[in-house]
């Protein structure tokens, strides 16, 4: 048996697979997000011990036998979270999240320095961890003199598990710290933000061995103590691993919370003026891009909360035949936007409202609007150097249909329905489990699952959305201007 821990924003999940990699059980802990201020998102890092503990309990109370038998773990987390910790390993503050924009002048004057890019190859976002620390420096300077360590969220529940300070390429890629193309911190970056290497974890590949189970936990939960644990991966580098989106040319759409066009690459490609993520894979001497957009399946969340009607009540209105689209657009930049535009500021719209406009026509619009982002996503990608022939989606999100037909045709490639089965990042936890567990070729456990569907661009209505994809290309620079 292996296990891989997923640390989500919004929960925990604990996902046990057998030697064949087929899914044996899940277990969940629920996590909430404080958002004390505009523009703050935190979590309290001993909220994320007691999701992990839940969802273990809840595999204990179900699978006992199963648990035991565990050979391997795999970490998965959201990326960017800043966890401060003082010498004595003690939380110095609540976690500063991924989708927190406090940092944003901070971001600005680091990426302002020209060997933030050059080395990184990425954009300084104010969602990335560095800037994270200039801005707890800038305002909260008792704390940033305490710290001795800083760790991504899936390291601290490392350090819990097996008393370490690890990290991997992936995740750390996701700092503002990493030399991404040697994978190595930089010594320069840190000390632009006035820390050193030993302020970081050591680093591993995803696939080694980075800790081993504590023997205190192994007998609360009925574990073998030494258990190896795998250095794992962000979370989507993680879903990567479960989708077997890890060689040339593969590629996935994520309607999460947040959207993800994620391709994997062979070669260090960096384009930062695109605004495309160019990151460490978990696999070892692999790369991938990332084009991301804030709002995706939250976008439908949102409009949910306004009409009182749930996600899929609203998705379902639309039938399951495509519609052209009725004039009405959206902006989905609810939270701001990375891909293509790198604006914290920059906020949601609507635009071409009429008498006629209903519900459905509010639906169709966020829907379109997101799919018309993964858009820009597939530009910046190309303007980076990697063409995709398809994509596969994955996600709550692309439980729809009809938003799977919006974003074929926004795209212009098919989009692949992967057979059933949990593909996410606590399944690709597990399999770099396996593989540090064991020692097995990644390309031989990494695979892809099978195809259910494909769903084509709709040829007939390729036109009408090449004409709203330019109507919602010329939005944004219209209400910027006026910001």
């Amino acid at each position: 048996m292996y296990l891989g821990l997923d640390l989500g924003t919004s929960g925990v999940k604990a996902l046990l697979i057998d030697e064949a990699q087929a899914v044996v059980a899940a277990g969940h802990g629920a996590l909430e997000v404080s958002r004390p201020h505009h523009g703050w998102s935190e979590q309290d890092p001993a909220g994320w011990i007691r999701a992990s503990e839940d969802a273990i309990a809840e595999l204990k109370a179900s699978h006992p036998r199963e648990l035991a038998a565990i050979k391997g773990i795999g970490l998965s987390g959201q990326m960017h979270g800043a966890t401060l910790l003082g010498s004595d390993d003690k939380v110095l503050r609540p976690c500063i999240l991924w989708n927190d924009t406090r940092s944003h002048a901070e971001a600005a004057a680091l990426d302002a320095d020209p060997r933030f890019r050059d080395i990184t190859g990425n954009i300084v976002f104010p969602g990335f961890t560095a800037p994270k620390l200039a801005w707890v420096k800038n305002n909260e300077p008792s704390i940033f003199a305490q710290v001795a360590k800083v760790l991504l969220p899936k390291d601290y529940l490392r350090l819990w598990l097996a008393g370490e300070h690890l990290s991997e390429m992936s995740d750390s890629a996701g700092t503002s710290w990493l030399n991404v193309a040697e994978r190595r911190w930089s010594p320069d970056l840190l000390a632009a933000t006035d820390l050193d290497e030993s302020h970081m974890p050591s680093l591993v590949e995803g696939t080694e061995k980075a800790g081993a189970l504590r023997a205190e936990l192994a007998a609360r939960w009925g574990m073998t103590a030494g258990i190896p644990i795998a250095g794992g991966a962000g979370d989507n580098a993680a879903s990567a691993c479960g989708m077997g989106t890890v060689g040339e040319g593969h590629a996935f759409v994520s309607l999460g919370t947040s959207g993800v066009l994620f391709a994997a690459n062979t070669a260090y490609l960096p384009n930062p003026e695109s605004a495309v993520h160019t990151f460490c894979h978990a696999l070892p001497q692999t790369w991938h891009q990332m084009g991301v957009i804030l709002s995706a399946a939250d976008s439908l969340t949102w409009l949910s909360t306004v009409t009182g009607k749930d996600p899929a009540h609203l998705a379902g209105e639309l039938g399951e035949s495509l519609r052209a689209p009725t004039g009405v657009t959206f902006l989905p930049y609810l939270s701001g936007e990375r891909t293509p535009y790198n604006d914290s500021v920059m906020r949601g719209a609507f635009a071409g409202l009429e008498h006629e406009s209903g519900r459905a026509a509010l639906t169709q619009a966020v829907l379109e609007g997101v799919a018309f982002a993964f858009r820009d996503c597939l530009e910046a990608l190309r303007k980076a150097g990697t063409t995709l022939e398809c994509v596969t989606a994955i996600g709550g999100g692309s439980r729809s249909r009809y938003w799977l037909k919006a974003i074929a045709t926004a795209l212009g490639i098919p989009v692949d329905i992967p057979a059933d089965g949990d593909f996410g990042a606590a399944f690709g936890a597990a399999r770099l489990g396996m593989i540090a567990a064991t020692g097995a070729d990644p390309l031989a456990v990494c695979t892809a699952p099978g195809t259910e569907a494909t769903i084509d661009p709709d040829a007939g209505l390729s036109r009408a959305y090449a004409d709203a994809y330019g109507r919602y290309r010329a939005l944004y620079p219209a209400i910027r201007g006026t910001m």
